[in-house]
């Protein structure tokens, strides 16, 4: 299984991503027995991945997708062509005329911004969903960084404010309070909504669950998810389902390649990369993530103490970015044998929130997106380079414009 991998590391400029199509493909069938078999829709979050070069192969099963706001609708619309949904805490005025274009359905996230846009978005023909807070908090990583459900959250309309909305303008009730959750948070959140807010869920003809159900994890039970959407539409059998899923569709199903430029040593061995947790990875600066590496063994525990390599992989090496930034820090690994300038390393499960968030910080280029079919052929996605970086930083000042 890892040998495509192996040689199509060998082939590429590093940093690369890579997307591997055979694993998408195996969390694609997930997605489609759930959608089959509990009659519900299921879109991609594009705000966890976005990359056109797949769009035809997740087209086939997914119903659409979920922006988090104008840019990202843009995007789904032009590329991917199906359902676009829109959600975003507030909206500029200079916005919401253009989302009305693009969007199918735009969730609004409190009463004010409902009273504001609602009827020139339904004036469009467009249907109207409200985001509510549940006070429902399951996030299983990263604390409240990625709990939307968190004290003092932004996101939804709170309990208490609920009958003030125009419930008659309302299409759509939208409830996102999980990240990377398994069955059980998923199956309660379904049920704390059906005992908690259903006379709301009465009022409208279409509930979205949000993301956050990693319903193509290994210890995931998927009978069990479906088995809770089934009792939930014969209690109310009038509303359509949706789940807005992005990390679960694209788990494990990615890469980057990365190689070793040095490998100094100051009270531990440290392997130089050209690469950056700061720039290409931040969910592993931001919260606890830290990735498989192919070949190698983590040496931290669940609290992200170091420990001891094993005798299997003695030689252990942080594995650090060459930004100025002391913190560009991936992890503590253990290998087999030395590493060497010049070696690579996969590192896995990197598709979800990683490269959509890149920078250029420090000048370090971002990686080229590649993508590596089912027989192993290798094609490229993208090739970036100083363009790119320059162009961020903005015009020269022979360039300046003036304003009117």
């Amino acid at each position: 299984m890892t040998e495509p991998i192996r040689r199509a590391a060998k082939r590429v400029e590093t940093p690369a991503f890579i997307a591997d199509v055979a694993k998408i493909k195996k969390n694609l069938a997930v997605a489609a027995r759930i959608r089959k078999e509990a009659g519900c829709k299921i879109l991609l979050a594009t705000k966890a991945f976005a990359m056109p070069a797949v769009y035809p192969l997740m087209r086939r099963t997914l119903d659409g997708t979920t922006a988090s706001g104008l840019y990202e609708a843009r995007h789904d619309r032009k590329e991917f062509d199906k359902e676009v949904h829109a959600y975003c805490p507030a909206y500029k005025d200079s916005e919401v005329d253009e989302l009305a274009k693009l969007a199918d359905y735009i969730y609004f996230n409190s009463p004010a911004q409902m009273k504001m846009y609602a009827a020139k978005v339904k004036a469009k023909g467009k249907k109207i969903g409200i985001r509510i807070n549940p006070g429902f908090s399951k996030a299983t990583t990263g604390g409240d960084l990625y709990d939307p459900c968190a004290p003092c959250s932004r996101f939804g309309t709170l309990p208490e404010d609920l009958d003030r909305l125009p419930w008659k303008d309302i299409d759509l009730l939208h409830v996102h309070t999980l990240c990377q959750a398994g069955h059980k948070d998923s199956v309660a959140l379904i049920r704390r909504v059906a005992e908690c807010f259903g006379a709301y869920v009465e009022k409208v003809k279409t509930i979205n669950f949000g993301g956050g159900h990693y319903f193509t994890a290994e210890n995931y039970d998927v009978d069990e998810l479906i088995a809770a959407i089934k009792k939930f539409r014969e209690q109310f059998p009038h509303v359509d389902v949706i789940f807005e899923p992005g990390g679960a569709l694209v788990y494990n199903a990615g890469y980057l390649v990365t190689t070793v430029l040095d490998t100094p040593f100051n009270g531990e061995y440290t392997a130089v990369l050209d690469t950056s947790a700061t720039c290409h990875m931040p969910d592993v600066l931001l919260g606890d993530f830290r990735p498989p590496v192919m070949d190698a063994v983590l040496c931290e525990n669940k609290k992200g103490q170091r420990t001891r390599p094993p005798k299997s992989h003695p030689h252990s090496y942080i594995l650090a970015g060459r930004t100025c930034m002391t913190g560009d820090i991936i992890g503590l690994y253990g290998f087999k044998k030395p590493l060497k300038r010049g070696d690579r390393l996969i590192l896995g499960d990197m598709l979800q929130y990683n490269f959509v968030q890149n920078t250029t910080f420090n000048g370090t280029p971002l990686p080229d997106l590649y993508v590596m079919e089912e027989d192993g052929t290798v094609l490229r996605a993208s090739a970036f380079g100083y363009d790119e970086f320059a162009r961020r930083l903005g015009w020269p000042a022979g360039k300046l414009r003036k304003l009117k």
